[in-house]
């Protein structure tokens, strides 16, 4: 009988070991992190451990230090500022290429080696060679501010293969993010390539430069755009898994306390600043104004006739928040709380 108990005893341990380890694979939660910033390695005022440590005193749950050409270790920094769960540093580079005097700049997250710039025939041709590049190595790419020096058009974006991510804000001072002059704003092209049927996620970056001396308008400051992440756990894999399937939002203030979109709504809460208003856009194919709603608890009922819907959240600061693009008919989603 005692052989027996113990053996009892010791499956029942296990099944309970089992059930935990599939229960916390299957909890998520909220990691706020920012894909795009230099360091002294390449044109940035500021070591890379005096940058891990804002980022981490500021309350960022994951980093990528993405020098121009050049791929910073993290292990070193990472045996030092990481914590489990609560912060960690990922590898990256800004792939740093051009064509005919116009910058194409591509983010590789998470890559094995550094990427050199591989060029191409054609700003797009450029893109797509620097994507394949990164996805060789293992990384994730994304396209950066497409408005600098008014680079990158939307008809070359939608037309880039295997790439999932691109810029609608950059917090650098020269990067147009509002456009102008009959060339649309990043957050227009985004509209335009949505439409296209072509599927891809915005993110919000700070593309810092300046973390000594005044914070300005006219300097490249830290804590301008970020995402928040909603995913199992806060290792590489996870947080980067969780960005290529949408289960995120960009914000440059605005925090979001909940989010679901079902085959019937979509339905946000934000998390309020005492005295703010808020006002969220549902927006459609080709940016198509679908309502404007107000307070913090809103939703939108899908009516059938929506390729896509997705939303910014305004506060009464300035402060936004952008959702990603639920395709109607596909029930395509973002990311959603349970």
């Amino acid at each position: 009988m005692k052989r027996k108990t113990k053996r009892f005893y010791a499956i029942s341990i296990f099944v309970a070991l089992l059930l935990f380890v599939s229960a916390r694979a299957q909890q998520k939660s909220w990691y706020k992190g920012n894909t795009h910033t230099h360091t002294i390695n390449s044109d940035g005022d500021t070591s890379p451990d005096e940058v891990v440590r804002w980022y981490k005193e500021h309350e960022y749950n994951f980093l990528v230090l993405s020098d121009h050409n050049f791929l910073t270790e993290v292990e070193g920094l990472n045996s030092i500022f990481a914590a489990q769960e609560k912060f960690l540093l990922i590898k990256g580079e800004e792939v740093t290429d051009s064509f005919k005097d116009k910058p194409v700049h591509v983010n590789g997250l998470n890559i094995s080696q550094v990427v050199l710039p591989q060029h191409g025939a054609s700003i797009l041709e450029t893109i797509q060679n620097n994507v394949n590049s990164i996805r060789t190595v293992g990384g994730v790419p994304h396209v950066n501010h497409p408005n600098f020096d008014w680079a990158i058009t939307a008809d070359e974006l939608r037309l880039v293969q295997n790439e999932r991510l691109f810029e609608i804000y950059n917090g650098h001072p020269r990067v147009h993010n509002v456009g102008g002059g009959g060339s649309p704003s990043p957050e227009q092209m985004w509209d335009l390539i949505l439409s296209s049927e072509k599927l891809i996620y915005g993110i919000a970056v700070d593309d810092a430069h300046h973390f000594k001396g005044e914070f300005a308008p006219d300097r490249s400051n830290p804590g301008r755009g970020w995402v928040m992440v909603y995913a199992s756990e806060l290792s590489a894999t996870a947080i980067l898994e969780a960005m290529e399937n949408g289960s995120f939002y960009a914000s440059t203030g605005v925090t979001l306390s909940d989010y679901s979109a079902t085959p019937e709504e979509i339905k946000i809460s934000i998390a309020e600043e005492p005295s703010f208003k808020y006002t969220t856009y549902f927006i459609a194919d080709g940016g198509k104004l679908l309502s404007a709603s107000y307070g913090p608890t809103v939703r939108y009922h899908f009516t059938g006739e929506e390729k896509y819907v997705r939303a910014r959240v305004q506060d009464s600061m300035g402060h936004l928040a952008w959702t990603q693009p639920v395709y109607v008919k596909k029930l395509t989603r973002a990311a959603q709380p349970q």
